[in-house]
């Protein structure tokens, strides 16, 4: 029995592990919604290579991140980080800007204004722009629709 006993207990623990593993698919919140965490951080010295040298390592949210139908408020919180992700990429590329100080302007230029900043400095849930452990983003398209202006520095 005990043999028996031991290899129940193995098939409990490895199905237990199995239903709690993250396999790729959408992470929800405790509410039952996609978990996409936002605002993002606005651009600062700090945390400014993090954003360039990290930026593979945050995720992108695909159409298939998302349940079927709803959610329609996390899809542009995931549009709206996807297309920021995408314009850090073209600051930090050295294409548009190359000294420091002018990739921090650029960046803030990406991120669309000071209006928004004071809705973004509260409750920030990356604020050093953190990767993903083991996380890789998906290829997407540079999103259109930013052109840095290295006189507004």
């Amino acid at each position: 029995m005990n043999s028996a006993g031991g290899l129940i207990g193995f098939w409990i623990i490895a199905l237990l592990t199995l239903h709690a593993a993250n396999l790729g698919e959408t992470n929800y919140n405790f509410l039952n919604e996609p978990n996409v965490p936002f605002p993002p951080a606005r651009p600062t010295v700090r945390n400014l290579a993090a954003i360039c040298h990290c930026g593979q390592g945050r995720p992108r949210y695909l159409a298939s991140f998302f349940p079927s139908s709803g959610a329609s408020h996390f899809r542009r919180r995931g549009s709206a980080i996807n297309r920021l992700e995408s314009w850090y990429s073209l600051c930090c590329s050295g294409q548009v800007a190359h000294s420091s100080s002018q990739i921090l302007c650029c960046a803030r230029q990406a991120a669309k204004g000071d209006a928004r900043w004071m809705c973004f400095n509260s409750e920030l849930p990356n604020p050093n722009y953190y990767p993903v452990p083991d996380y890789t983003a998906p290829k997407v398209p540079l999103e259109p629709g930013f052109t840095f202006n290295p006189y507004a520095c």
